[in-house]
């Protein structure tokens, strides 16, 4: 039988050990493998920086659930990134938005910088401006992100998938913030999606990973992958194995974030101290129509506020919540607060008054009156 997206996640695609019958996936810590007497391998690896047993465990739960070709482990998110960009043709012409995840853009204003890609930015606050930064016949890959971190701007992916493709490049999402139990970025035009699998397909603050998915194995597929293992930006076998157990609860841990988070919004939205509250998933959000069309599992757990008092209430709410831990990260079971702007640094885009809130799996409740409590304490 064809099995929906949520079971294969919650069974690791029904992989049951031929050894041991244990369902649970073991870790396959070697990083060499054995050949026969007539030295072909026993198995199908061979030394594990090109690709080991639990790295490709989690490549396929992750290719089954987004619906792609093929899926590719990195050691972290910004490696992943690095892996797409360099896939390009020196010289090459890109084009990115400017408000986006701060790692991400710092990677490419330093690869413009270098000369090995032209890098042009577009406003995901006026998607129109996508269609003037491309170049018909001459730009090579448009990346977006969607909602982008720390702002949850929301671009409609089918609608940027027609321009890139329109114009000859080719379509690049980051789907960090909307993993493929709410998104399907390729089913909805996009060549490649990129996860920075530490956040939500993890979903547990304890490993770095990230992840590239496919439309087609293709040309440029090959030379990802190939970059991959001769650049040996692979995970370890334990690190593999963390983000299949976190995989297995994704669907479950992004409807209480998202239930967590709109419980959040509604009741900061319209609070005194409180001058704006950004969330996809609020009507009064620019970008919710389209979100409600694209992200159909739940608008997840990340939401930002900005506050009447400036930089100093920003900080300060950061400093005081009793259930909020503040720390840097998102998409984990935890819940998370940070005064944003001065971690991205100083030539950060994010408004100074920004507070960006990472809702996890506790009570509902008590993530609201903490937040109610250090509002008042303002």
């Amino acid at each position: 039988m064809d099995k929906r997206p949520e079971t294969l996640a919650a069974q690791a695609l029904h992989r049951i050990d031929p050894e041991t019958g244990a369902v649970i996936p073991p870790i396959h810590p070697s990083t060499t493998y054995a050949r026969g007497p007539d030295s072909a391998l026993i198995g199908q690896h061979q030394y594990s920086r090109p690709q080991g047993p639990g790295s490709q465990h989690a490549e396929d739960i992750v290719a089954a659930l987004e619906g792609a070709a093929a899926s590719r482990l990195f050691a972290s998110g910004l490696g992943a990134a690095s892996a797409v960009f360099e896939t390009v043709a020196p010289g090459a012409h890109v084009v990115a938005q400017s408000r986006m995840y701060h790692g991400t853009r710092q990677l490419l204003q330093r690869l413009a910088e270098r000369g090995r890609i032209r890098l042009t930015l577009f406003d995901p606050e006026a998607p129109e401006t996508l269609k003037e930064a491309v170049e018909p016949g001459v730009t090579e890959l448009v990346w977006i992100e969607t909602p982008a971190n720390p702002v949850w701007s929301v671009l409609d992916i089918a609608d940027c998938a027609s321009v890139a493709h329109e114009a000859g490049a080719l379509l690049a999402v980051d789907g960090t913030c909307a993993p493929p139990c709410t998104t399907r970025a390729l089913d909805l035009g996009a060549d490649l999606v990129m996860h920075s699998a530490t956040k939500y397909l993890n979903g547990h603050s304890d490993v770095l990973a990230g992840v590239v998915s496919t439309r087609e194995e293709d040309a440029r597929w090959q030379r990802l992958s190939e970059n991959a293992s001769l650049n040996g930006a692979t995970p370890g076998a334990f690190e593999s194995w963390l983000l299949i157990r976190g995989l297995r609860t994704l669907f479950v841990r992004f409807e209480r974030q998202s239930a967590n988070a709109m419980a959040v919004a509604r009741a900061l939205e319209g609070h005194p101290a409180v001058s704006q509250v950004l969330y996809p998933g609020l009507a009064s959000h620019p970008g919710h129509a389209i979100a409600a069309r694209q992200m159909t599992g739940g608008y997840g757990g990340l939401l930002s506020i900005r506050l009447e008092g400036g930089a100093a209430a920003a900080k300060k709410l950061a400093a005081t919540t009793q259930v909020f831990i503040q720390a840097t990260s998102i998409g984990g079971v935890e819940s998370l607060i940070e005064h944003r702007q001065p971690i991205e640094g100083p030539d950060s885009p994010t408004p100074e008054d920004l507070v960006r809130l990472s809702c996890g799996i506790e009570a509902e409740a008590d993530l609201v009156e903490d937040l109610r409590a250090a509002l008042a304490r303002l």
